[in-house]
């Protein structure tokens, strides 16, 4: 039987989120009905509300998030009531080109939900990400739901829904961080600073993180940042290159999002090291660089989507690293505030004062 909750929505571009009433079907055939324990303010919710994805409103915020299962529906196998579940993004099909050759993290037919939640008036809401929770329960595809060790934080292990598992995994995943490598994060708000929490659990021997603002450069230093360059004070591909040896970073992972910024990345690495880009620029930036630099230097120039995971891989493991203390997820929640504290959370992480805003429920 549907039910009615309290959720958080964004009317329109500009407008303050309001906490309202909606309503959450019964699950249909592969869909699960999720009582959210947690959910992180992430940028994207933010970026959501201001119309920078799409203007396809009311939308239903929120998708960084931990909980348990509460019903499924027909044919649901893989979670059952009661199951502790991360929420993901990327259901994966099964069946596309890419999950037939064995690549599922980059599977090309992720899907939501089979039917809507909506508002008591039936106005259908667009779900965040395909999931929607900044409320007290949300429907989504029994797909987007991991299990992961009961034992676990929601607050900290939700965080592993987007934007800790974008920086790990443009570490660990898309760069591919070794043993000993040199590594160079630019941006160290939270998906930088878990981009250096990745680097330092790949085994990097340096990680140097970069930004302009010193109490960023603080938290990174307290994650694992062996050295930090303040950007405004110095020149950043030259300090990089002054603590590798005159080189640059095996690895250099950009997590801003920005045209300078991604250059800056591209000169700091060594011959043949690695550029990941993880920031998300928008739609009217564009890139110059001169063409033979990008052959001559060679390596890899790559971009990191979701931090090239698979949520049924990943999630496990790195829950259990965190319960075993060899990732510290708590680092990443700066407060925790109730459902109608979205709005101020928002303006929070505007300024740069938190890595992570938590609703909990």
């Amino acid at each position: 039987m549907a039910q009615s909750v309290r959720g958080v929505i964004a009317r329109g571009k500009g407008l303050p989120v309001e906490l309202t009433t909606i309503v959450v079907p019964d699950p249909g055939p592969g869909d699960a009905v999720v009582r959210i324990q947690a959910c992180g303010v992430c940028h994207t919710d933010y970026h959501y509300r201001e119309g920078g994805i799409s203007d396809d409103y009311p939308f239903l915020l929120g998708h960084e998030a931990a909980g348990v299962v509460e019903s499924v529906g027909e044919g649901v196998t893989d979670v059952a009531p009661g199951d502790f579940v991360v929420l993901n993004w990327r259901a994966v099909c099964g069946d596309c080109r890419a999950c037939r050759r064995g690549r599922p993290q980059y599977c090309f037919d992720t899907h939501n939900a089979s039917r809507k939640m909506t508002l008591e008036d039936g106005t259908e809401l667009s779900p965040a990400l395909g999931i929607g929770a900044f409320a007290d329960k949300t429907l989504v595809a029994a797909g987007q739901c991991t299990k992961v060790d009961p034992a676990a934080s929601p607050a900290a292990v939700g965080l592993l829904g987007c934007g800790v598992m974008a920086g790990l995994g443009a570490a660990v995943n898309t760069g591919n961080v070794g043993r000993g490598d040199t590594v160079a994060v630019i941006g160290c708000g939270g998906v930088g600073c878990a981009a250096v929490a990745g680097a330092r659990l790949a085994g990097a021997a340096k990680i140097i993180a970069v930004d302009i603002d010193p109490a960023k450069l603080e938290t990174a230093k307290g994650i694992g940042a062996t050295h930090t360059v303040n950007s405004r004070e110095s020149d950043p591909v030259e300090a990089i290159r002054e603590l590798t040896g005159g080189f640059g970073a095996d690895v250099v992972i950009e997590a801003v999002g920005r045209p300078e910024t991604y250059e800056q990345a591209f000169y700091a690495r060594d011959l043949a090291g690695t550029v990941v880009l993880v920031g998300v620029p928008t739609p009217e930036m564009k890139l110059e660089l001169p063409l033979l630099d990008v052959f001559g230097r060679g390596g890899s120039l790559k971009s990191s989507w979701y931090g090239d995971c698979l949520p049924s891989r990943d999630f496990p493991m790195l829950t259990d690293l965190y319960l075993q203390g060899r990732l510290d997820l708590d680092a990443f929640v700066t407060e925790t505030i109730a459902l109608d504290g979205v709005e101020a959370a928002f303006h929070r992480m505007e300024k740069g004062e938190v890595l992570r805003s938590v609703v909990e429920l």
